[in-house]
């Protein structure tokens, strides 16, 4: 039986990381409007998006799958902010307080991905 995505406490976290995201991306020089703007914004909708998925599905399996994919947005997202620190476009304070929610939504997901088995 499906379960309900929008009870999810990993799918309403992640999706007010994904807010998150697009309020400091915001703030990044026009010039990667399509650079890591697009890439961090994609990969942060790809985390609830992909928990949504899975959970429309009809087998443990399959949202384990699908919670693997949410959580390899996450380490992208990850690399894609230690460059975009690297190139000044967020404070270390912005980077350490993103990361740590990051993390946080990193080991919900990994611990929920333990009931699916």
């Amino acid at each position: 039986m499906p379960h309900k995505f929008k009870e999810l406490q990993i799918w309403k976290r992640s999706r007010s990381f994904c807010s998150e995201i697009y309020n400091v991306t915001s703030k990044f020089p026009d010039s990667e409007k399509f650079g890591l703007t697009n890439q961090l914004r994609r990969a942060s909708v790809s985390i609830p998006s992909n928990i949504a998925e899975g959970s429309s599905r009809n087998s443990n399996k399959d949202f384990l799958r699908f919670s693997q994919i949410a959580i390899g947005s996450a380490y992208e997202i990850e690399t894609q902010l230690l460059i975009a620190s690297d190139l000044n476009f967020l404070t270390t304070i912005e980077l350490t307080t993103i990361l740590s929610e990051l993390d946080e939504i990193i080991k919900m997901i990994s611990k929920f991905k333990s009931t699916l088995v």
